[in-house]
């Protein structure tokens, strides 16, 4: 199997927001949107404004307790984390691999930074430092 097929299984596997609804979530203060981009790419692009930023390769240390590396910050059990990129593939994939963390308040972003920018969604040049 390769990537486009492992994205797509995981796209099929895990909850998706649309930007519709994130948006009014948002205001809620019930979601954490999380960049899992490169930060070069976030250099370039920017990011949600509000964004946690970690990337794919560090995800699933960052979210779990019992690694030397966790993230408070990502151990809010009454929030939902969203995480994005610039489609879909890699959001889905690091939402596919906490859930299958048993981390249950995840979701991905359907259509990534560039559904977010076209809805209207506010971005800022930095993702905030996660603590």
């Amino acid at each position: 199997m390769g990537i486009v097929e492992l994205a797509e299984q995981a796209q099929r596997e895990v909850q998706s927001i649309e930007v519709a609804d994130a948006l009014e979530q948002a205001e809620a203060g019930s979601l954490v949107f999380v960049d899992v981009r490169d930060i070069r790419e976030m250099e370039k692009s920017g990011t949600i404004d509000g964004a946690l930023h970690a990337p794919r390769g560090m995800i699933e240390f960052w979210f779990d307790p019992q690694s030397p590396y966790f993230r408070e910050v990502y151990g809010q059990a009454d929030k939902t984390y969203v995480l994005f990129c610039n489609a879909d593939w890699r959001s889905a994939l690091s939402a596919k691999s906490l859930q299958d963390m048993d981390i249950a308040n995840i979701a991905q972003l359907k259509g990534g930074l560039p559904a977010w920018r076209e809805a209207g969604g506010a971005v800022a040049e930095k993702a905030s430092k996660p603590g």
